[in-house]
């Protein structure tokens, strides 16, 4: 029998995809993914060659739970360097992947009961992870067309129950960058109402145009105090199944971090750390170099969604996603009579009819959208936007 905590959870959807595309794969079905989650560069060869080298110094043994001091201290000198925010290394938890600090901040902070609000469309884990502390996630809108933070939902949605908000800037899966004006009202809401904002900023490099990220723990003394900050390796340095992340809070929290990891995974693994400390002293061409590639591909991929007839594509300022509405086409009928009902129809149809794959927006709470992910080369891009048109075209 499972547990109820299991029974109350509802999969990855992304996950899922990914192994239904290895599969067709598998099987010689040419599938363009457009659906991953990750950089398709590989992993930048000095930070290959410092993992590497610390295997052969026999850097392989446990460490402190929070990581090594020099990844801690790189670490923090990063986010002084980037972001204007000042931190001691015994604030900094490294952890098994931007996810997993996410999930030890929740279970940091949040009583049963207590409430976690969540601008949508948002990442599929978030709603899982604050279900699985036994929170409530509370879902509020944001602001349609931009995807910008809508302040007034989110003060409307604030109880005495409130104990966190959960954002994401570069957002997964809008591309939407958080302006600092929004995140400084958010930041005088945590302090006025004693929550914390648990801010995701693992795109915070991939950013396009004259938009900027904003940290908001920089933004005040108060607002630092209740500001958890999230980042990792796995999209800035193309590194995502090293699974290299942590997390930047006050000590009290940084301590129960560290307590909750002690009891699940211990210390991040401590080689790849030492990748970590790499990637952050070592040279950072390999950021630009990548932005570049796919700052071209989501200006095509844009202008190319919003010339099909019935999507709706709005421009994209970080991160490497679109999503575009498509709901135009629920009720349509593809040539053997099956009725398109939802996104998750939307985009069965396109694996089965096209060979591409897209992530539903029911999955990020925002059915009327499907998700793309740029993080294909362009040639592959314009072969799926050719299949889509050609798919489309087909309905009834």
């Amino acid at each position: 029998m499972k547990s109820e905590r299991i029974l109350r959870m509802t999969p990855s959807a992304t996950i899922e995809l990914e192994g239904t595309v290895a599969d067709l794969h598998a099987q010689g079905i040419d599938v363009i993914g457009l659906n991953a989650g990750e950089p398709d560069f590989n992993t930048p060869a000095n930070i290959i060659m410092a993992c590497t080298r610390a295997m052969e110094e026999g850097k392989t043994k446990y460490c402190k739970v929070s990581g090594i001091p020099e990844l801690r201290q790189a670490i923090c000198d990063k986010l002084l360097q980037d972001n204007g925010v000042a931190y001691h290394p015994d604030q900094i938890s490294v952890s098994t992947g931007a996810k997993q600090a996410l999930f030890n901040a929740v279970l940091a902070v949040v009583n049963p009961g207590d409430e976690v609000i969540i601008p949508k469309p948002c990442w599929v884990s978030y709603v899982e992870i604050v279900k699985l502390a036994e929170g409530v996630p509370v879902l509020v809108d944001t602001v349609p067309g931009t995807f910008a933070l809508d302040m007034r939902a989110i003060e409307q949605a604030i109880t005495p129950k409130t104990r966190a908000v959960m954002i994401n800037t570069p957002n997964n899966p809008t591309g939407a960058v958080y302006s600092e004006e929004s995140l400084r009202k958010l930041g005088e809401l945590a302090v006025a109402h004693d929550f914390y904002i648990i801010s995701d900023e693992v795109y915070e490099k991939l950013i396009y145009g004259k938009s900027r990220h904003v940290c908001a723990a920089s933004l005040s003394p108060e607002i630092y105090e209740h500001t958890i900050v999230v980042n990792g390796f796995s999209k800035a340095y193309a590194m995502t199944g090293w699974r290299l992340g942590y997390a930047a809070s006050p000590r009290d929290v940084a301590r129960s971090i560290a307590s909750v990891q002690g009891h699940t995974t211990s210390n991040s693994t401590t080689f790849v750390q030492w990748a970590g400390v790499e990637a952050l002293r070592g040279p950072q061409d390999s950021i630009a170099r990548m932005k570049e590639q796919f700052d071209k591909r989501r200006c095509y991929l844009v202008e190319a969604l919003n010339r099909i007839p019935g999507i709706r594509c709005a421009n994209a300022e970080g991160a490497f996603y679109l999503m575009p509405d498509v709901s135009s086409y629920y009720e349509k009928k593809t040539p053997d009579g099956k009725l398109i009902a939802d996104s998750f129809g939307f985009c069965n149809y396109l694996l089965e009819a096209a060979h591409v794959a897209i992530v539903p927006g029911a999955a990020f709470e925002c059915p009327n959208a499907v998700r793309f992910a740029y993080s294909n080369s362009l040639e592959k891009i314009q072969a799926a936007v050719a299949r889509i048109e050609k798919a489309l075209a087909a309905l009834k």
